[in-house]
């Protein structure tokens, strides 16, 4: 699932993405999607965005982030990384590196989707081709530089599956990944 600008960035060229905060509208939307995930494999820097969430619960931010909460800290995580000593959150396995036959193996075992975070270890999924659905949701802003959503290089025939328009001009839209 990528989080964008219009012209296609995760973050700008400073490394920001507080631009992409989701408005409590968006937030539901995303639980709703996770809610039934079997698994999110996030690289090192996403990991560390996203263990905050270890520590929300119902009484500590808004319902809807409390709920979030609840929902990540029911879910299996691997993190991939060459450089993170240990992970702090349970329910969570280091990895050295995403090995396709690994994943594709993981995959077959767990019961729900999978969501694979950070650009870097999406896109050598996704050129691996082991990303089967793309989920997007495009902010209406254009940031000119940054780190790219979808790698270089890489082309696929998509087929939509799914598409919701926000109050605030944020639009989420899924594909199916018909050929790589």
């Amino acid at each position: 699932m990528g989080v964008i600008s219009l012209d296609g960035y995760m973050n700008d060229a400073d490394g920001n993405f507080d631009w992409a905060e989701p408005s409590d509208d968006e937030h539901l939307f995303v639980n709703n999607l996770q809610r039934n995930l079997g698994a999110h494999i996030y690289g090192r820097k996403l990991y560390e965005t996203m263990r905050v969430w270890q520590d929300i619960g119902p009484d500590d931010e808004s319902a809807v982030m409390g709920d979030y909460g609840t929902i990540w800290r029911g879910v299996d995580k691997v993190v991939v990384s060459t450089t993170l000593g240990e992970v702090t959150t349970p329910r969570t396995e280091l990895r050295r590196d995403l090995d396709p036959d690994w994943l594709a193996q993981y995959k077959e075992g767990i019961d729900g989707d999978i969501t694979i975070g950070g650009p870097t270890l999406a896109a050598y999924a996704i050129r691996a081709g082991l990303v089967d659905d793309f989920h997007v949701f495009i902010n209406p802003i254009i940031v000119g530089g940054g780190t790219r959503w979808l790698p270089d290089g890489y082309r696929a025939d998509l087929k939509q599956t799914d598409e919701h328009r926000f109050d605030n001009g944020v639009v989420y839209v899924a594909y199916e990944a018909r050929s790589a």
